[in-house]
């Protein structure tokens, strides 16, 4: 389990939720990576110590959750409409200070550092925000060894969650202590003010697809508490870089005013509860076990529009005209279950079938026991799983 989440880790690196923090890190490796050795393995340090810590507060919640009878999963905090709000803020802020709207004084690190210019403690706090950008994604190999890791002491599982961290940080870190890999990076010059500016981008498209993720979470009045919150957050980093008190003080009641609007009570879009669409049915357990008394086949997709396999895999496979084909063809119940806000009865489900995340897709044919297919789908791999 160790084995599989170190190599999972590692994997979440290629995943599109993680690649626009590791962008801002690149910037910092190559103004380092022909200096002094020493900051820049202090620097890969301090990143590593940030991924482990986040790694082990979410262990220490979703353990602590579950000793208490309270089942959560793998990505639970973008389950509450406020965190993603406050992450979709931090990334737009990110994008502001690297397109060079704003600054932050050498007396605060954190701004600065995650433009790759604060110091040890900005590397830290990289590390810990990579982490919480990564639970939108599953990796291969990531499922089997979290699955075990919950079902094992606290102190296993802990371990279990460190590895899947420590895998998360090693290429950054093996780029830090090996003097050969450094030296293929590009040598800094003039580019780099460019390179910073442009890695704005990476970050403005995260932060929009967080807000789309809480349209999906809290409908359209969210959707416009969010809006108006990120106009606020423009403009306290735009007066936050004119300078005087009277200015700086307006900047931080626009803050305080995008906090509250972030952290509001939502007003939840209700439930589906009848057939959503005309390929598929909403999921609920008694729909299940309806349709297999029936001795019908079923597909079940376990999804959430904050995890981007899951998108990838609908978009690729699931809404294809192929695999739309193929459900209609074998005559498939195709019952989906939106995880975005918490429901007690999709973890249950999850966790009945050994995981505590999505993408779950589970296959039950007319005769035998489910199967449960590959995270990854395409339409040659779906076909493949669903033979009789």
């Amino acid at each position: 389990a160790i084995g599989l989440a170190l190599l999972g880790g590692m994997v979440l690196n290629l995943m599109p939720c993680v690649f626009p923090v590791l962008s801002i890190k690149a910037i910092g490796l190559v103004e380092h990576a022909r200096g002094d050795r020493r900051t820049l393995r202090l620097s890969g340090l301090a990143y590593t110590a940030g991924v482990l810590a986040a790694f082990a507060i979410v262990a220490g919640l979703l353990l602590g959750f579950r000793a208490g009878g309270t089942d959560l999963g793998w990505g639970f905090q973008l389950q509450h409409p406020a965190f993603v709000a406050v992450l979709a803020y931090v990334m737009f802020a990110v994008g502001l200070n690297l397109a060079g709207l704003f600054s932050f004084g050498p007396a605060i690190g954190l701004g600065q550092g995650l433009a790759a210019r604060g110091g040890h403690m900005g590397s830290f706090f990289t590390g810990a925000l990579a982490t919480v950008v990564a639970t939108p994604c599953t990796a291969p190999f990531m499922v089997t060894a979290m699955g075990f890791a919950l079902a094992a002491p606290w102190p296993v599982a802990v371990l279990v969650f460190q590895a899947l961290g420590l895998g998360l940080a090693l290429p950054y870190l093996a780029l830090t202590f090996l003097p050969g890999l450094a030296r293929l990076l590009p040598r800094p010059g003039a580019w780099m003010e460019t390179f910073r500016q442009a890695l704005a981008f990476p970050m403005f498209g995260a932060a929009a697809w967080l807000v789309w993720v809480l349209s999906q979470q809290t409908g359209p009045d969210g959707l416009a508490a969010i809006l108006a919150g990120m106009v606020l957050l423009g403009f306290a980093a735009w007066a936050w870089g004119r300078g005087g008190i009277v200015v700086k003080v307006s900047a931080g009641l626009a803050l305080a005013a995008a906090l509250v609007l972030a952290l509001r009570e939502p007003t939840l879009p209700a439930p589906a509860t009848a057939a959503t669409s005309a390929e598929f049915e909403a999921f609920s357990p008694a729909r299940l076990d309806a349709a297999r008394a029936a001795g019908k086949p079923v597909f079940v997709n376990m999804t959430a529009a904050w995890c981007i396999t899951c998108l990838v895999n609908e978009r690729v496979a699931l809404s294809s005209e192929g695999g739309r084909k193929l459900f209609r063809d074998k005559g498939i119940v195709y019952l989906k279950g939106d995880w975005t806000n918490r429901d007690p009865q999709i973890t249950r489900f999850l966790s009945a079938h050994g995981r505590n995340g999505v993408p779950l897709y589970v296959y039950y044919p007319p005769q035998g026991g489910p199967v449960v297919l590959d995270q990854i789908l395409t339409e040659a791999s779906l076909r493949e799983s669903l033979r009789p």
